[in-house]
């Protein structure tokens, strides 16, 4: 391995390393509840309408990741990129999954099950991130799948940035 090569696997473990301890610092200010949720995954939600209201009350998205048990995938997204979005930039993360009948609100107060809102959402593909403004609309581009891991991050960042622009112009 060259000079430089070690270089950089040494600042990326650096990083690594504070931003775990930045989770940790982040977690202990969190209420209970919340850091064992995080600690688990992210949140399964039970009401869009209500995890939308406390995002847009602080002018955020809500961010909801279409999951599938045993989605090697959505583990990915959800450990490397989605629960690190949350604890950094405060961003509301909450996770709805396929194929459950667990009963959840909509964003306009119907009661269904996660798969009936899944369908509804025209969603196929785990994962799916969607980003929610008001009245549950999209307010960026969905990102579908996780095939492309090289370029996820950035991806993602792109799509919280509209998001967030979208949210504080209204």
């Amino acid at each position: 391995m060259s000079q430089r090569g070690s270089t950089v696997n040494l600042m990326n473990m650096r990083r690594r390393d504070l931003h775990l301890l930045l989770g940790i610092t982040a977690a202990a200010l969190l209420p209970l509840s919340s850091v064992f949720a995080a600690a688990s995954g992210l949140p399964v939600t039970n009401s869009i309408i209500d995890d939308l209201t406390a995002a847009l009350k602080v002018s955020k998205p809500l961010v909801v990741m279409v999951s599938l048990d045993g989605c090697s995938f959505c583990k990915i997204a959800r450990e490397n990129y989605l629960i690190p979005l949350m604890r950094e930039q405060a961003v509301p993360v909450v996770q709805v999954d396929m194929r459950k009948s667990t009963p959840i609100t909509d964003a306009l107060g119907r009661l269904t099950t996660h798969d009936q809102l899944t369908r509804a959402w025209g969603i196929k593909v785990a994962p799916t991130v969607l980003f929610l403004g008001k009245n549950g609309q999209e307010v960026a581009e969905r990102l579908v799948g996780a095939s492309t891991s090289d370029f996820y991050g950035v991806y993602l960042q792109e799509r919280v940035t509209k998001a967030l622009q979208v949210i504080k112009a209204i």
